[in-house]
């Protein structure tokens, strides 16, 4: 079964990675041989923050597409990325995410997949 693992960025990750972009990613690399090694990582990415500034649609009361310009910098927690991995169950994918070496916030969610 196929599970998203989504990265959200918290006040510490952003002050690690401007303390030490190169160790920072060092660990997530490492982290993520580890899991392709396992025979678990399906796939990721991170998410563009700093060149391009998100943008958020949403639907008004009336149904009208309305368009919110970033960035959100003030944010508390930001959405940094996300890794795609195969694990037998939700247990499973958990105890993945939980050896996740840096200090953002994981959320686990399991990925429909069309018959």
């Amino acid at each position: 079964m196929k599970f998203a693992i989504v990265i959200i960025e918290n006040a510490e990750s952003r002050r690690q990675i401007q303390e030490d972009r190169s160790t920072y990613r060092k660990k997530i690399e490492g982290w993520m041989g580890q899991q392709g090694q396992a025979g678990v990582l399906v796939g990721g990415e991170a998410f563009e923050t700093e060149a391009v500034a998100p943008v958020t649609v949403r639907r008004d009361a009336d149904g009208a597409p309305q368009v919110i310009e970033g960035p959100f910098a003030g944010d508390a927690e930001t959405l940094g990325g996300y890794i795609i991995v195969e694990a037998a169950d939700r247990d499973a994918a958990v105890e993945i995410a939980k050896t996740w070496p840096n200090p953002e916030t994981l959320e686990v969610r399991p990925l429909w997949t069309a018959a």
